[in-house]
């Protein structure tokens, strides 16, 4: 259980000191977030990617139990918990891609994927499993993301409960995946600025992308920053922000606003907060974006297509992740059958589990 000391500055704001207030200085030096895959544990990954490859089982619709994984089971249980009530992060190594195809490594960071909760859709497209991948793309365009781009990208969360990410090839340089205690952040907002803390508090729009269901608002609304259930629950796109302000119908941030949203990327990216990451092939990193801004330096890519970086990415819905409030399966998004964020899904959209970018 992530239990949880919450105390007040002086403004009466709280603060919270539990596993997930963790800081990346603190960590650089210890190993207990790597996960290092055994001979054994490889082995089990391999026999349950033959199995399912040869059953014909669905990349879309895989379930733990299309994936069974002996002693390694047993193991993501414990580390799944850690993710969802712990510190918030983990990250898997040693799984040699040697050999295997894309498909069989996609069926690998799927079926562990599915050991801590259900795939969901990331895009209008119906994604399922995820690119993140140079596609040549203008990050200028108001509909383009990111992660479509070698560009940097800002610290930040994704819609669902856990974000899993695989690396398949890293780039000629730079594409450093950087991760952060939301709740740091916010305490440190708490310390330093309290009266930007309190901004943080306060409901902001963020554009849908284009991705917009029917009888929705081409935006959303919701808090940065929010406790709930003892936990501060964290929704930041400062991206997605920027972009809505285009958008009819949205109010113009306020100077303390940009301030407020400027401080938590100033603090996540602190040396003292922030924790830095150097994907190697095979490496899967999980995180519960409720509790853990991402963050990514530009990188530069390969000229040979086939060389490029490429990271597969999974967005997870976990019945057993922590308590949220309303507006995350309402305003922000939809739910699943668990009442878990459902993503992004638009009704009619046919899942896919595409193994190359489009």
């Amino acid at each position: 259980m992530n239990d949880t000391t919450i105390q007040a500055n002086g403004a009466g704001l709280p603060i919270y000191r539990n596993a997930q207030s963790w800081y990346g200085n603190a960590l650089r030096d210890q190993t207990d977030w790597i996960y290092e895959l055994s001979e054994q544990e490889q082995a089990e990954v391999r026999q349950a990617v033959a199995t399912a490859i040869a059953t014909n089982t669905s990349l879309v619709s895989m379930t733990a139990a299309d994936f069974p994984l002996g002693s390694l089971g047993e193991r993501l249980q414990s580390i799944g918990r850690e993710i969802k009530h712990g510190r918030g992060f983990a990250l898997l190594r040693g799984l040699n891609t040697m050999g295997l195809s894309l498909e069989e490594r996609a069926c690998a960071f799927r079926g562990i994927g599915a050991h801590f909760g259900e795939a969901v859709s990331q895009n209008a497209k119906g994604h399922v499993l995820g690119h993140v991948a140079n596609l040549g793309l203008d990050y200028s365009d108001p509909t383009t993301r990111g992660y479509q781009t070698p560009a940097e990208l800002r610290f930040h969360t994704d819609a669902a409960d856990i974000v899993g990410l695989m690396c398949i090839r890293g780039a000629r340089a730079g594409g450093l995946s950087r991760i952060a205690s939301s709740t740091t952040v916010w305490n440190e907002a708490v310390r330093r600025r309290p009266d930007l803390a309190a901004e943080l508090l306060k409901t902001y729009c963020f554009t849908r992308w284009g991705e917009v269901r029917a009888k929705q608002k081409p935006y959303f609304e919701v808090p940065l920053f929010r406790e709930h259930d003892g936990r501060m629950i964290a929704v930041f796109i400062a991206g997605a922000i920027e972009k809505a302000q285009a958008l009819p119908g949205v109010a113009p941030l306020t100077p303390l606003q940009r301030e407020a949203i400027s401080l938590v990327n100033e603090l996540a990216g602190s040396d003292d907060i922030r924790l830095d990451m150097e994907f190697r092939p095979g490496d899967m990193q999980f995180l519960l974006n409720h509790a853990t801004l991402h963050a990514r330096t530009a990188y530069e890519d390969w000229p040979e297509p086939e060389r490029r970086r490429h990271l597969l990415r999974l967005w997870l819905a976990c019945p057993d992740g922590p308590a949220l409030p309303d507006y995350m399966t309402t305003e922000f998004q939809g739910r699943t059958a668990s009442g878990r964020p459902d993503g992004v899904w638009l009704p009619g959209i046919e899942l896919k589990a595409n193994l190359y970018p489009d």
